[in-house]
């Protein structure tokens, strides 16, 4: 499997079977190492309706004829608008060809537009399955406990956390959802896009490969890993 940086809490994962884009939030990122028009997706995973994650999500969908997978008020907001959606829940999982999706908690907020605001339901983290591995995509989202019940009920091969602080967890927050996920591989995401969310990525490997063993990969926007 692989698994490409596109910027911000953007991936873009590729299997032989199929090719999926996590939070398409790309015309107006800053970070991004692709534009819309150049993703070729089979399906596109929304964590939440904050348009630096919902992103680019129904134009992508239309252009490929691909299919919006997400928490249910975020699915009709993209079906009014002409695009397939596929509505989940947490705790909720589904079948997609040759890899399977599980909704997680997130904590969070889910909104868009500003006069007036459509709230767009809970915002959530993603469980992915396939060849068999296991990825975790913790979406925009606080520290909780349960975090180590997911990683107690589903071995997580690759934990991809935001470390950005003030939006969502800091480093040393993150740190700990590490200690409870006990991932074999993480991957930060959600940081350096603005100032307000600067991060050293290179102080956080160091302290979590010293804490808890995991390996740290820090992939700058358009490089890829390989699962």
């Amino acid at each position: 499997m692989q698994i490409t940086f596109l910027g911000h809490a953007c991936f873009y994962l590729k299997t032989p079977q199929t090719k999926i884009i996590i939070d398409p939030y790309l015309s107006e990122n800053p970070q991004a190492a692709a534009k819309p028009e150049e993703i070729d997706s089979d399906w596109i995973l929304v964590t939440h309706g904050h348009q630096d994650h919902l992103g680019d999500a129904v134009g992508i969908a239309k252009q490929n004829n691909a299919t919006i997978v997400t928490i249910t008020e975020v699915a009709r907001y993209c079906a009014v608008r002409g695009a397939k959606a596929h509505a989940m829940y947490i705790g909720g999982k589904h079948q997609f060809g040759d890899f399977t999706v599980k909704l997680t908690n997130a904590l969070h907020g889910s909104s868009i537009g500003t006069n007036p605001v459509e709230y767009l339901g809970q915002p959530c983290g993603f469980l992915l399955f396939g060849e068999g591995k296991t990825i975790y995509y913790a979406g925009d989202t606080g520290l909780f406990g349960d975090m180590e019940l997911i990683g107690r009920l589903h071995p997580v091969d690759l934990a991809i956390l935001p470390i950005g602080d003030n939006f969502t967890m800091g480093p040393e927050d993150a740190l700990e959802a590490v200690k409870m996920l006990k991932p074999a591989q993480v991957v930060p995401m959600h940081y350096n896009t603005w100032d307000i969310i600067s991060q050293d990525p290179q102080a956080f490997k160091a302290v979590v490969e010293k804490e808890t063993g995991a390996l740290v990969t820090i992939l700058k926007p358009g490089a890829t890993l390989e699962l």
